[in-house]
């Protein structure tokens, strides 16, 4: 195990996170590559995207038409934003056949919001790779636990 390179990983999530919680939705986008896969399965873990639905499946040019949305202000879920804290646990690095690293994490995200306020709990998987000597995220997977229910306002970055 290549402690350093944990550590940088470890590092790397937990920007993403604080970016999230944030709102800083510049800095996020830039966290990827040009090709870069967010996918938000729903009614399982292991869904076929191309032929069930998803509760996010963007691509890179879906994903800055999100946070171009998202940055209107005309998002009324989001009026005002949720306060947003995550818990990051349970990181490991998984074997790579190539110069990708893949990681995965359990979160936990405490929302508030004027509605009250809702706990979600999910596992992230991750792929990330140096682009200019910098980590980017290539692919994040997020499983929420309970994405088999009916999930009524998901209006946030997961």
């Amino acid at each position: 195990m290549d402690l350093a390179l944990h550590h940088e990983i470890e590092q790397f999530i937990f920007r993403e996170a604080r970016l999230q919680d944030t709102h800083d939705y510049d800095a996020w986008e830039a966290l990827w590559t040009d090709d870069g896969l967010y996918w938000v399965p729903a009614n399982g873990a292991d869904i076929d995207p191309e032929r069930q639905m998803s509760m996010v499946y963007d691509n890179r040019s879906r994903i800055a038409l999100r946070i171009r949305q998202l940055k209107t202000g005309r998002r009324h879920s989001q009026t005002p934003p949720s306060q947003l804290a995550r818990v990051i646990s349970n990181l490991e690095l998984l074997e790579s056949p190539d110069d990708d690293i893949r990681a995965v994490c359990n979160v936990q995200i405490f929302e508030t919001n004027l509605r009250g306020d809702t706990m979600w709990a999910a596992r992230s998987q991750y792929t990330l790779r140096r682009v200019d000597g910098a980590l980017r995220m290539a692919y994040k997977k997020v499983v929420l636990i309970n994405n088999n229910k009916a999930i009524y306002t998901l209006s946030f970055l997961v």
